[in-house]
């Protein structure tokens, strides 16, 4: 009884713990500005919704500070000082942020932003027991390691210092699938209700999660066995989805998704000499352009010419967005060092704490790749890799990035906790008479990341020299 108890305890005492270590970057960094294009879109999105101007951007007041660096196509005779009615960024994590905005004052927003994200993002250590949980029955030690790791991943500890959607993406994906693993055993329709309310709220945060619904449905039909549960699961979701699909369509004369940044984000991932991952200079190209349908057309038709030019760069990028989508976490700590935000580190230390924010992802990654050969595979497992694969499949063909990856993570360190915890039946089932193919290929998942990440490091190798030499602090890299 008394060990029952103590297990009832280790969420809240995890989600304490994640909490305290995420107020501490909050509160050191109180008077942080933001310094990145999507945080300032976000930020004015929500300064918009606030003060009940509707979903817009780039009001008189933005233009004045931003063509200073940026210069804007404006047609003045149809500008409204109000700004700009935009589709471009989903709604939900704008909505988010001015639900907090209209509680503080302006300029103590951003810590307020940061001290309610702190919150949001710590619950993802519990959430991530409980997912482990629900893929290992029976497995309370894997699902506590998981459930601790997650509590300490260090970018996930930084990252409600961002105003960036992942900060509602990720526990919205993760509580989908909890509840989803849920309803396949309960078949409870207040489960599967619950389930398209998080997915949807999901979709309208980042739309590629779609990509993913077919797939869930798929189980949900046949695996779960539960019809009326798929259908239930796709009608609240369409709830969602389709007014906001309906608004955007209006708005430009032509259908319309979630959000209109196909184009944009196919024209980064195609142009001559990308490697299929975000740089800041291509970036700004197309932001000129305030009309959100003609950036869109645009981004598409000149991406397509970049292919039809070049139609063997394609599979080359699709193996370079493979390769960054689970890449080394690095580049948050290379850009604010080498902008001097905390001032020279001796190259000791700074190593341990490039290590610090490398190594988690190597390490979870390489255990979950090693275990996956020796895995039963039940069904509320397949339902995990079919939503890890089918999220990431579309940055492979878009644009790519390693934050992308961390929608996953936790997925990942639910199965790297029972790799972890279970090393010794994972090693009996990969050396089992007749199963040596499975050994095999454990083997091959893991060398084709550490390639990946050797080759990384290689290729940034000038970047990293520069980064730990006696000036990296003063390199100035931009994001």
């Amino acid at each position: 009884m008394q060990k029952t108890k103590r297990f009832a305890w280790f969420p809240v005492l995890i989600y304490l713990l994640a909490l305290l270590l995420r107020l501490g970057p909050v509160m050191a960094a109180r008077e942080l500005r933001i310094g990145l294009d999507d945080m300032f879109q976000y930020d004015m999105l929500a300064r918009s919704l606030a003060a009940g101007e509707g979903f817009r951007w780039y009001s008189e007041e933005d233009i004045d500070r931003v063509q200073r660096y940026l210069p804007l196509e404006i047609d003045l005779e149809d500008y409204d000082p109000r700004g700009v009615v935009t589709s471009f960024r989903a709604p939900a994590y704008p909505f988010f942020l001015s639900l907090i905005y209209r509680l503080v004052e302006s300029d103590g927003r951003f810590f307020a932003a940061r001290l309610v994200q702190a919150f949001v993002v710590a619950l993802l250590a519990p959430m991530t027991f409980f997912l482990a949980r629900r893929l290992f029955p029976g497995k309370e030690k894997a699902a506590r390691w998981a459930g601790a790791v997650m509590a300490g991943y260090p970018m996930l500890v930084i990252y409600p210092l961002a105003l960036a959607t992942e900060v509602i993406f990720i526990p919205l994906v993760v509580g989908a699938l909890i509840v989803l693993l849920k309803a396949g055993d309960s078949h409870r329709w207040q489960d599967y209700l619950l389930s398209g309310v998080l997915l949807g709220a999901a979709a309208l945060t980042r739309s590629v999660i779609l990509g993913a619904v077919p797939f869930i449905l798929m189980w949900v039909w046949f695996m779960a066995k539960d019809k009326g549960g798929a259908l239930v699961v796709l009608a609240v979701l369409l709830v969602f989805v389709v007014p906001w699909s309906v608004r955007n369509s209006k708005l430009h004369g032509q259908f319309s998704m979630v959000e209109s940044s196909m184009g944009y984000n196919l024209y980064l991932g195609y142009y001559p000499g990308s490697e299929g991952k975000f740089e800041f200079g291509p970036s700004l190209d197309l932001l000129p352009y305030l009309n959100d349908a003609e950036r869109d057309q645009i981004g598409r038709e000149r991406a397509l010419e970049f292919i039809r030019e070049d139609p063997a760069q394609v599979p080359y990028l699709t193996l370079r967005k493979l390769g960054y989508f689970f890449g080394l976490e690095k580049k948050v700590l290379a850009f604010f060092y080498s902008n001097d935000f905390f001032g020279y580190i001796p190259q000791p230390y700074f190593t341990l704490l490039f290590l610090l924010f490398t190594l988690p992802f190597a390490l979870i990654t390489g255990l979950t790749a090693f275990s996956a050969p020796a895995l039963r595979w039940s069904k509320e497992q397949i339902l995990a890799g079919v939503v890890l694969l089918a999220y990431a499949a579309p940055h492979f063909l878009l644009l790519s990035e390693p934050r992308f990856h961390l929608a996953i993570v936790p997925l990942l360190t639910a199965f790297a906790g029972y790799a972890w915890v279970e090393r010794r039946t994972v090693w009996g089932r990969l050396t089992a008479a007749g199963q040596r193919w499975r050994l095999v290929l454990a083997v091959l998942l893991v060398a084709l990341l550490v390639f990946n990440w050797g080759f990384e490091l290689w290729q940034d190798r000038e970047t990293l020299t520069a980064l730990f030499g006696p000036e990296g602090n003063t390199t100035h890299f931009t994001y």
